[in-house]
């Protein structure tokens, strides 16, 4: 089989199709939790312990001169990130979740016996019951 036989056949495979349009959706979703992050969650917190900006919180490694820029640690903006990752952790974990709960368990169908064991099965049962 060619490689362009083979790719083509996982290409269009109906995972790698779902895979894709997860990507999308979960791209899509990023920019809707930060903005909930940024905009919902992080002001409120930042104003009940002092009316702090998390996104504006920094160390200064080296101050800024006028030939450089000040080489900064923002660990308010990993602060935030942070707290994006954890709500969209959060928000898979209940998808997955109320998935596992929806998909309908396939009941296990019992394997079939080849017909010579069935039929061994049946003249066993017949002398058993004295015939």
């Amino acid at each position: 089989m060619g490689i362009i036989k083979e790719f083509q056949e996982f290409a269009v495979k109906g995972n790698v199709l779902d895979m894709a349009v997860g990507i999308i959706i979960g791209g899509a979703f990023g920019t809707i939790v930060k903005s909930l992050v940024d905009d919902v969650i992080m002001p409120p917190i930042g104003a009940l312990i002092g009316g702090i900006d998390f996104s504006n919180l920094a160390l200064t490694v080296k101050p800024a001169t006028e030939a450089t820029d000040a080489v900064l640690i923002k660990y308010g903006a990993f602060i935030n990130n942070a707290i994006s990752f954890l709500v969209v952790a959060w928000v898979v974990f209940m998808l997955v979740k109320a998935m596992n709960r929806f998909k309908q368990k396939q009941p296990v169908a019992a394997p079939v016996a080849p017909a010579d064991v069935v039929l061994l099965a049946e003249i066993r049962d017949l002398l058993k019951a004295g015939r």
